[in-house]
């Protein structure tokens, strides 16, 4: 795939131009294709990644530029526990799945990311391995962060920062400088291969200059890479600009929107997207209303008509958006706090499209008008939103960029809205009645929780 460079906004940095039109379709390989829970010690090869070529079309036809994927390599549960950054997790199948994989990808014109988990690792990672037989005098024993009996020898078992109290997820030590190289050559190695690009799991818990020290080396080899690291909370902005990311996972406007909407407080929403302005002076965030790690918005929402309101906005509002794979199908399923408690979230798919339940298929044709509308107005990667109306349950947005507009009406309650919509022509999508179009004093009437995307 050829590459062009942009600058992102008051930064100097270049940014791979492609990303100005990418829409990721995220998949979480081990379940969507129901790779056993636990890795078997020398476990035999079983090939389900050709399975999910089979899904590249579905995504291609959803509106999706890219497949973001979940851990592929080598671990011993979720994934998120690595054992060899460098061979494909045998659940999932081998080196040449992937590459076949990626090709495939290729010539549909999607790009690949991979998700890169270096804040940890598995406990039977080798290096840890090693450590626990050998004692302190174990060759990477500096890897990690350790803290020894007194007077332990080989055998012993040191204390180790772990991430977040997981005692299976062994912290790396970020300031050992072989570390650095190890990762810089590991997502070098998946780069040359095809990817084309990296979501960096848990970037917050690493420190920036961690990443400062490794991203520059990743991009003198591969300058139309995209780095997109996963960051809940903190000063987005200022991690990117330290850190070198292109961005970072948009957990506020997340947040947001589902908590907007189920307390029919938007001028929550209208707060998070006044942030959400700021950010894009600096950096295009990655955006959402699902992912692999949260309760599915169809769960999450109190009310489902208020499905469509939260894809509007996510695909009105700046960004890069991404839409994990069976939320474009109204999939349900609640993420709990305790262990396993993502396999709701995480289920295994049918073989192929054609096995989906019929009732999610007007849900899927609702994001591909939406996408649509966003391929017809590409300006909307960088578009800032201002409140033109705002109340408890409805709101009225201007989302703009140069000279482009478009207008978002939103209405939650179960009575009608009328509500200002200036400059408005036209109903793009959605439904209401427009009332003098084109001037000033235009307005539209909404609908018991309708929505609508004006021209203007």
């Amino acid at each position: 795939m050829a590459c062009r460079l942009s600058r992102a906004a008051k930064r100097g940095r270049p940014v791979p131009a492609w990303i100005e039109h990418a829409l990721w379709w995220q998949v979480y390989p081990l379940g969507f294709l129901g790779a056993e829970p636990e890795a078997a010690p020398e476990a035999r090869i079983v090939h389900r990644l050709p399975q999910l070529q089979g899904w590249l079309d579905y995504a291609v036809e959803l509106g999706a530029s890219g497949i973001a994927l979940g851990p592929v390599f080598a671990a011993s549960s979720h994934g998120y526990d690595t054992v060899d950054h460098y061979r494909i997790d045998p659940r999932l199948g081998d080196l040449g799945d992937f590459d076949a994989f990626v090709a495939a990808a290729h010539k549909r014109g999607l790009r690949v990311l991979l998700d890169g988990v270096f804040n940890h690792v598995g406990r039977a990672f080798p290096a840890f391995q090693e450590v626990l037989r050998e004692g302190a005098g174990a060759p990477l024993a500096s890897w990690f962060r350790l803290s020894w009996p007194r007077g332990s020898g080989p055998g012993a078992v040191p204390d180790y920062a772990n991430f977040e109290g997981h005692g299976a997820l062994v912290a790396l030590n970020h300031d050992e400088p072989s570390v650095a190289d190890y990762v810089a050559g590991v997502m070098d190695h998946w780069l040359r291969r095809g990817a084309d690009g990296w979501r960096l799991d848990a970037a917050y818990a690493v420190p920036d200059r961690f990443w400062a020290a490794v991203l520059p080396r990743v991009r003198a080899a591969h300058p139309e890479a995209y780095l997109v690291g996963e960051v809940i909370h903190g000063d987005y902005a200022g991690i990117v600009r330290v850190a070198g990311l292109d961005a970072v996972t948009q957990y506020e406007l997340w947040k947001a929107i589902w908590s907007g909407l189920n307390d029919r407080n938007l001028y929550e929403l209208a707060h998070a997207l006044e942030r959400h302005n700021g950010f894009l002076d600096s950096f295009v965030p990655m955006t959402f209303v699902g992912n692999h790690d949260v309760t599915r918005i169809a769960s999450r929402l109190a009310d489902p008509g208020h499905l469509p309101h939260a894809l509007a906005v996510l695909f009105c509002c700046g960004g890069t958006p991404s839409i994990y794979a069976g939320d474009e199908q109204a999939f349900r399923g609640v993420k709990e706090e305790r262990a396993g408690g993502d396999e709701a979230v995480r289920p295994a798919f049918p073989e192929s499209p054609a096995g989906l339940a019929p009732y999610g298929w007007p849900v899927y044709r609702l994001h591909q008008s939406l996408i649509g509308l966003r391929r017809r107005n590409p300006w909307l990667h960088r578009a800032r939103t201002t409140p033109l109306h705002l109340a408890n349950e409805s709101l009225t947005l201007a989302c703009h960029h140069g000279g482009a507009r478009l207008l978002l009406a939103l209405n939650l309650g179960s009575a009608g809205s009328d509500q200002p919509a200036p400059g408005a022509r036209g109903i793009e999508l959605g439904e209401g009645e427009l009332v003098a179009p084109g001037g000033d004093a235009a307005r539209i009437r909404l609908p018991p929780r309708g929505w609508a995307i004006l021209t203007a």
